[in-house]
């Protein structure tokens, strides 16, 4: 029983994710004012999350694809934006490494972005 207090106690303390580079977003979002509803949202739903693995995420968002080298990739809006990010889930920390339409996406490598 005290085990379970402890746990509880445990999960009750980690902090909400937090994104990296938020203004990256809010720049995207300026020039590309059509996104702005669909990648607010995901930024709302990443941080009232904690996350401790990549099964977390894909509980989130079930589209998500993990690439490789710490990155994953989002679609949004129905797969016409993409965002790949770097996540630490140590420390809780998304790091915003691209955000682009799908036709912007397909010219990157997002393993190293």
């Amino acid at each position: 029983m005290q085990i379970q207090k402890i746990l509880h106690t445990f999960a009750e303390n980690i902090v909400n994710m937090r994104i990296f580079t938020e203004q990256t977003l809010k720049e995207y979002i300026h020039k590309n004012p059509k996104a702005k509803t669909a990648i607010q949202e995901w930024a709302t739903i990443v941080k009232r999350s904690k996350w401790s693995c990549f099964a977390d995420v894909k509980k989130t968002f079930n589209s998500v694809d993990s690439v490789g080298n710490q990155r994953y990739v989002f679609n949004i809006k129905g797969n016409e934006y993409r965002i790949v990010i770097v996540i630490k889930f140590t420390i809780q920390f998304v790091y915003i490494r691209f955000i682009g339409t799908h036709k912007e996406y397909d010219k990157i490598d997002c393993k190293i972005i």
